[in-house]
């Protein structure tokens, strides 16, 4: 049984960087789509996004028939609690680089972001990508070092969010509401998307050392 036990653990493990793997894919099509108003890509990400959430539900059962069958405690308890939750968090980057690809298609075949804000938007999306691969890595290899490295990139991503509200707050803004929309909405999304990737991160940091630090490493 407890062989059995520890394949089911490994296995939930595997599913994670499966998922994560996934929603890496999925942020670097999305913001290559709308970084060049690519509509196909767009539809590509989109349709995909149905694959991460087959593969969280599949293994969000599969950690509660653990809880129901095996009753694990002390360690093993929080690694399917933290997988539960780390799953969801992935499974939301997944619909946040679903939502980037959504507004590509919505403003084909013009870009979504005005081009003085275009620099910002690369730089965004860069980092989100960033951090979706360090997820990956983390989730491989629970090194912490890894951990902090994306806790710094959020930083980065928070500050460029912020230039953004900025810009668009400043009296010289003179893009129409739609537009206006648009970049906050975008922005949010690349925001939410690296605070996600630190959720993941800080998970991943209570399952190696048994402490909480929700406000940093």
């Amino acid at each position: 049984m407890r062989k059995v036990f520890q394949e089911e653990l490994t296995q939930v493990g595997e599913d994670l960087i499966e998922i994560s793997k996934l929603v890496t894919e999925a942020i670097q099509n999305a913001t290559t789509a709308f970084e060049g108003a690519d509509v196909d890509l767009a539809q590509d990400v989109i349709a995909a996004d149905a694959r991460i959430d087959f593969l969280q539900n599949g293994l969000d059962e599969r950690a509660i028939d653990i809880l129901a069958l095996q009753g694990p405690v002390a360690s093993d308890l929080r690694m399917i609690v933290g997988s539960l939750r780390m799953s969801a968090s992935l499974e939301r980057m997944g619909d946040l680089a679903r939502h980037v690809a959504q507004l590509a298609r919505l403003r084909y075949p013009s870009t979504v972001i005005p081009e003085q804000l275009t620099a910002t938007f690369k730089d965004m999306a860069r980092l989100d990508l960033e951090i979706s691969q360090k997820v990956t890595l983390l989730l491989e290899t629970r090194d912490l070092e890894v951990a902090r490295d994306i806790l710094k990139l959020n930083i980065h991503v928070d500050d460029l969010h912020l230039s953004v509200f900025r810009a668009v707050a400043d009296p010289s803004w003179a893009e129409n509401a739609a537009t206006t929309v648009d970049v906050a909405l975008a922005s949010r999304y690349f925001e939410r998307f690296a605070d996600h990737g630190v959720s993941v991160a800080r998970k991943v940091t209570y399952l190696v050392t048994g402490e909480w630090q929700p406000e940093g490493f």
